[in-house]
């Protein structure tokens, strides 16, 4: 009986695996919210130098995952309520543009990878971690985007996914379970699978304007003087 044949090994550039490394670890929240972090602690820590940081750093802070403050440090990205609110008001215009572009599409091959993606959210909710379901939530959202075969929506959506990968993981703490999480994006990806453009559109808009909503009113009662 013929074995699986082993992955394959990526030989990636010290640089990218620093951005790849960093980027998770804001993302997960290993690193903070609001957390300052500092080039010479961090190339202690990683064993690497103040040079390949610094890179790394520049490249997350176009990502909108930190910022530069000066004779400071770094300060890692928190999400405020008018950082959700812009988030969630400029992603459910970008996705709503995809869901209708793939619905008014040939279909196919490229409306079956939502099918698949829509399938391994409905896996991690059904037993994943609050982490999986986060990372299957984002992946079906992106696999949306990337079948609308829009570059310049594709673009503009990168420069905002990593944001948006942290947002969903707050979002999606919210709910009670999996299972929620997964039948808010059914109708959704019925609608896409089924080539009915205005609704797989209105869908996408109004399930973003919701739950962006609710995470904007979650994080502004945190905030607000006792």
């Amino acid at each position: 009986m013929a074995r699986k044949s082993l992955p394959k090994i990526e030989r990636k550039p010290v640089e990218v695996q620093a951005i790849e490394t960093l980027r998770e670890a804001i993302v997960t929240g290993a690193i903070e919210p609001g957390e300052r972090i500092t080039e010479i602690n961090l190339s202690e820590e990683m064993n690497l130098s103040r040079a390949t940081l610094r890179s790394a750093l520049h490249q997350l802070a176009q990502e909108g995952l930190v910022t530069l403050v000066p004779y400071t440090g770094w300060r890692v990205l928190s999400l405020g309520p008018q950082d959700v609110r812009e988030l969630y008001t400029l992603r459910s215009a970008l996705e709503r543009l995809a869901a209708q572009l793939v619905a008014a599409g040939p279909g196919g091959a490229i409306r079956e990878s939502i099918g698949a993606a829509l399938a391994d959210l409905s896996a991690a909710c059904a037993g994943g971690t609050g982490d999986e379901i986060a990372e299957a939530d984002f992946a079906l959202h992106k696999a949306i985007i990337a079948a609308a075969g829009h570059g310049r929506l594709m673009s503009q959506y990168r420069l905002i996914e990593q944001q948006i990968r942290m947002y969903i993981r707050s979002s999606d703490a919210l709910l009670p379970g999996g299972a929620e999480i997964y039948a808010q994006h059914v109708p959704m990806v019925e609608a896409i699978l089924a080539g009915d453009a205005e609704r797989a559109g209105q869908l996408a808009e109004e399930h973003n304007l919701a739950e962006g909503r609710k995470l904007t009113a979650h994080l502004a009662a945190r905030t607000a003087p006792a």
